[in-house]
């Protein structure tokens, strides 16, 4: 097991990553406020890994709460199901909230546990890739609104993340590659080293070889923890965590949430920030070339549904969260592991990057 630290001083916790964790009980149980568990998971989670979670937490007042399954159901409706779980069990202020799923699961669990009774503990247990590396960690919780992803929610930590890798095994090979675009914007914003080594091990990764995912998983949430610990609330820094999101987000949006699984809009927004960045003149056609040769490779789409027009996308980006005094900021490369978060492009390079045949593009790295 590998041990890191989000250091965020009396709110810091623990991040464990290894295999088995699940049956782990001494690191659940050195995490609970008082006897209460609330378990949140999904359907598809649920019949796979709850027995197992519940075993190692024997003693403890168990409730388990299951919801459906999808982006589509990061509502307010849902969120109430978990809130009429807690209130049928009685739940109290000292229960515990564990997260046992992905990201939609863990930004709605961790949102109940910011609202019940003013704020109970949670757990972020995640059972994908992009959950594992990404929205478990950080404290970012939340619902969606039709207008706009992400728009509800709190900044809210949890007491640990409990990452089991060998649940990758369940995880199907859309979603696994969903997940290795947030491994992979990793090396795009701030370790052009790791960058290096996912071109290496790319295969490996979508080939769930054990060592290869601990360590994917360590990288990425080491620089994840690093980016919270210097800005815990976004108000700056923590920023480009968001490269291709913004671009991503109105892909969800427009599509309908679930549509586009949320790594693969990110994956093609992260192709549309890499070729805006090259129109500014910050990185090569060559290193654009290269990051977008990774994304294929991890299975992951680099070109926009055929559908949105500039217009469309401009529409949907007016309300992202970054958006400030009415201007857009965008996540960009100035370099190959350096990113930065900027509201100072010339309009027409956005227009053209929202223009761009990505098609073409991809065409052209097979020649």
């Amino acid at each position: 097991m590998r041990t890191l630290t989000v250091d965020l001083g009396e709110r810091s916790y623990p991040i464990y990553i290894g295999a088995g964790l699940l049956a782990r009980a001494d690191l659940f149980k050195a995490h609970l406020a008082g006897r209460q568990v609330a378990i949140v998971t999904n359907e598809t989670v649920a019949p796979l890994y709850l027995k197992q979670l519940e075993a190692s937490l024997s003693g403890c007042e168990l409730t388990a709460i299951v919801l459906p399954d999808g982006e589509a159901f990061k509502t307010w409706e849902t969120l109430q199901l978990i809130f009429n779980g807690l209130l049928q069990a009685r739940h109290d202020r000292r229960t515990t909230v564990i997260a046992l799923g992905g990201g939609v699961i863990g930004d709605m669990a961790g949102f109940a546990a910011a609202c019940y009774q003013r704020g109970v503990d949670f757990i972020q247990v995640p059972t994908t890739l992009l959950s594992q590396v990404d929205s478990s960690v950080g404290g970012k919780t939340g619902i969606n609104h039709p207008l706009g992803k992400n728009m509800v929610g709190a900044f809210y930590q949890p007491q640990a993340v409990i990452i089991d890798t060998t649940v990758l095994a369940t995880l199907p090979a859309r979603e696994l590659s969903a997940g290795l675009a947030e491994v992979i914007k990793y090396g795009l914003i701030c370790d052009e080293d790791f960058l290096a080594w996912l071109e290496q091990h790319i295969d490996a990764l979508r080939a769930l070889d054990g060592q290869a995912l601990i360590e994917a998983i360590e990288r990425s949430c080491a620089a994840k923890a690093r980016v919270v610990g210097a800005d815990e609330r976004e108000s700056g820094l923590r920023a480009i965590l968001n490269l291709g999101h913004t671009f991503g987000h109105a892909i969800e949006t427009h599509m309908g949430y679930g549509v586009w699984l949320h790594g693969e809009a990110v994956g093609a927004g992260t192709a549309m920030a890499l070729e805006m960045s090259t129109r500014l003149g910050w990185i090569s056609s060559d290193e654009r070339d290269r990051a977008l040769r990774l994304l294929i490779k991890a299975g992951l789409p680099v070109v926009p549904p055929a559908e949105m027009t500039p217009e469309h996308f401009l529409e949907h980006m007016a309300v992202d969260k970054k958006v400030l005094d009415g201007r857009l900021r965008l996540v960009l490369l100035r370099r190959m592991g350096d990113a930065t978060v900027t509201d100072e492009f010339p309009r027409e390079v956005l227009d053209a990057t929202l223009s761009a045949d990505y098609s073409a593009l991809v065409a052209q790295l097979d020649q």
